[in-house]
């Protein structure tokens, strides 16, 4: 996509006009015929940025993982295995509002097309984090986070788990932490 700031200001129209449809019905009901008419574009503009509607949810929906991403990586130092950083808390506390849109783009167990994106970023940001860390088994260990991630946030979207947001977030935590804990055999490194 271009950085035209005029393709950028349809683009963002596009998207609320997407989330403030969602709020009220499943994407699975709605049109680019209303999107584009509560955007205030036409529909060859809709097309010029977007192939169908997932495309566009998925990029009205892409701050979500952005900020996954950032709220696993939030904290510096040792973390606390009890508690899960505030970033994470509240990214946890922010998915209500739009939890049946992005229940539409990611299936439980982490797929579909939001949780292809998600993968794709964390583990590039866990791997790559790991490396300069100079922990071992970086590909490793990033693929285990974000599968543990992605399948853990899918299932509790799809109410498939039990838990408040905050509730959720701490276990998740605790998993993930438990994941960079591992200690591989003969090496004595985590």
């Amino acid at each position: 996509m271009t950085s035209d700031p005029r393709a950028e200001r349809t683009r963002a129209k596009l998207r609320r006009a997407l989330l403030d449809e969602c709020a009220r019905r499943p994407l699975t009901e709605v049109s680019v015929a209303s999107l584009v008419r509560a955007a205030g574009v036409g529909r060859a503009t809709f097309y010029l940025h977007y192939a169908d509607l997932e495309a566009l949810a998925v990029d009205a929906c892409a701050d979500v993982v952005r900020d996954a991403v950032d709220a696993l990586h939030a904290w510096r130092g040792r973390p606390d295995p009890r508690s899960a950083p505030d970033a994470l808390l509240a990214f946890f506390a922010g998915l209500p509002p739009h939890a049946p849109l992005y229940r539409a783009l990611l299936t439980p167990g982490g797929g579909g097309p939001l949780g292809r994106v998600l993968h794709q970023d964390l583990r590039a940001r866990s791997r790559a984090e790991r490396e300069l860390a100079g922990a071992p088994e970086a590909a490793l260990i990033a693929s285990a986070v974000t599968a543990t991630f992605a399948g853990v946030l899918a299932d509790w979207l799809h109410n498939l788990l039990e838990g408040t947001p905050e509730e959720t977030a701490h276990k998740v935590w605790r998993l993930l932490v438990a994941l960079h804990a591992v200690r591989w055999e003969g090496t004595g490194a985590l």
